[in-house]
């Protein structure tokens, strides 16, 4: 299996693989903000955490984490998906965290633990992200990271709400990983407001 389970751990964050081990963690920080009603994302309801779990298991292209804090609380779920080991290509996705940890050290580090595996482990030639066009928090996100905007896939995916939504595609290359690595550590480095 390319990529095999790992756990990649850091000072903010430590990332496992997924199981229903983390499901009351995760039934309870999706309470956190709501996240199960933004019309423009994915995330499960609380009832439906231990059945999302089980289908991001399942699925044969993709890598589940479970997102914890350093104190072992699972905080939300992150995968590498659409695995293409062939062409030695992932997407990181399918992300989400409780409300209290967004916009913090958290998903900075753990973006840059999944980045280093992919690139420096994995050989990866590309790494992609995806996101509703419409998701305007989570492009500014990724942008932050310094990945490029590659175009817009448009109707792409029916929305569980019957909408049409139009993905952004956005990816980071290994001659680009090195100024990435460089800004996603000073990121964590500086003093935060």
């Amino acid at each position: 299996m390319w990529p095999a389970p790992v756990t990649l751990t850091g000072k903010h964050v430590t990332l496992t693989p997924l199981s229903q081990d983390h499901r009351s963690d995760l039934e309870e920080a999706v309470h956190d903000g709501d996240l199960h009603r933004l019309w423009y994302t994915t995330v499960p309801a609380p009832d439906a955490v231990g059945a999302e779990i089980e289908r991001r298991l399942s699925l044969p292209d993709m890598l589940p984490f479970a997102v914890l804090t350093p104190d072992g609380k699972a905080v939300g779920m992150t995968t590498y998906m659409n695995i293409d080991a062939t062409n030695r290509r992932v997407e990181i996705g399918s992300t989400w965290y409780r409300k209290a940890v967004q916009r913090g050290p958290l998903n900075t580090e753990a973006k840059l633990l999944l980045l280093t595996h992919a690139f420096d482990e994995l050989d990866c030639i590309a790494v992609e992200f995806r996101t509703h066009f419409l998701n305007h928090q989570s492009r500014r996100a990724i942008e932050r990271l310094g990945a490029k905007l590659d175009g817009v896939l448009r109707n792409h995916i029916t929305m569980e709400n019957g909408t049409l939504r139009d993905t952004a595609v956005y990816s980071i290359l290994p001659t680009e990983w090195p100024a990435v690595k460089a800004n996603l550590t000073w990121q964590l480095a500086k003093p935060r407001d």
